[in-house]
């Protein structure tokens, strides 16, 4: 083989290897990661995580954000804050099987600093995208790559529009419900979500809004970066 060709298969080899390891690097970290208790100090704004346990890259009826973001870490919680996003997940694809839910960024497995987040520091932040359909009523994944800043770039219009895609305010509220259901399963409830409020309105009157309303506080005050594409959810330990 011409020296050429050695070196076309060795790219061609570390190309296959990056690949491999975008796919199962964050399936191999989970196996790896210990049995030990999670515990978080501080606060979301200013804390740490210790024992941090990372979320799966997919399931039956979702995915994470991204996959680099997932390899690098960028998707750990606390043990207890894992199970509960884990079991909604499993609740949904028995009730809503066509949905299809993304989840974005959560914090570092050791927790602390998480830029360009102000909060997450302390493993009971998570961030989620909203659930879309297309024109025709069909669930998708919301588009999230490297040029749309991982679907945090995307503006949804006051309607919750966005070219072809409209925000399922149905799906979005069965998966709150669901969230806050397995939390209180595993000790915890959810403190606050954080969602844009003029879109407050569509998603209470939603299939489920009402009594999504009646459980579960959401912040009215605008956050620093408007929360349209992402509902960002704070769990906390049951009162």
């Amino acid at each position: 083989m011409s020296q050429a060709g050695k070196r076309l298969l060795f790219i061609a080899g570390l190309l296959l290897a990056w690949l491999a390891l975008l796919r199962w690097g964050n399936d191999l970290a989970i196996l790896l990661e210990d049995d030990a208790t999670s515990r978080s100090h501080g606060t979301p704004a200013d804390g740490w995580l210790e024992n941090g346990k990372r979320l799966p890259s997919r399931g039956d009826n979702f995915r994470a954000y991204s996959s680099l973001g997932t390899l690098l870490g960028r998707n750990a919680v606390h043990g207890s804050v894992r199970d509960s996003v884990v079991d909604a997940y499993a609740a949904l694809a028995a009730s809503h099987p066509a949905t299809r839910y993304v989840y974005a960024e959560t914090g570092w497995p050791s927790g602390g600093r998480f830029r360009p987040h102000r909060t997450h520091s302390n493993g009971l932040a998570v961030d989620f995208h909203v659930p879309v359909v297309d024109i025709e009523g069909t669930s998708r994944w919301l588009p999230t790559y490297p040029w749309n800043q991982w679907g945090y770039g995307l503006e949804f219009d006051s309607e919750g529009r966005l070219g072809a895609l409209r925000i399922d305010y149905d799906a979005m509220a069965a998966h709150l419900l669901a969230l806050d259901d397995a939390a209180r399963n595993h000790g915890l409830r959810l403190e606050v979500v954080i969602f844009d409020p003029p879109l407050h309105a569509p998603l209470f009157a939603a299939k489920g809004g009402a009594r999504l309303r009646d459980r579960v506080r959401f912040s009215q005050r605008p956050a620093w970066v408007r929360h349209d594409e992402h509902y960002h959810v704070v769990f906390a330990a049951a009162r």
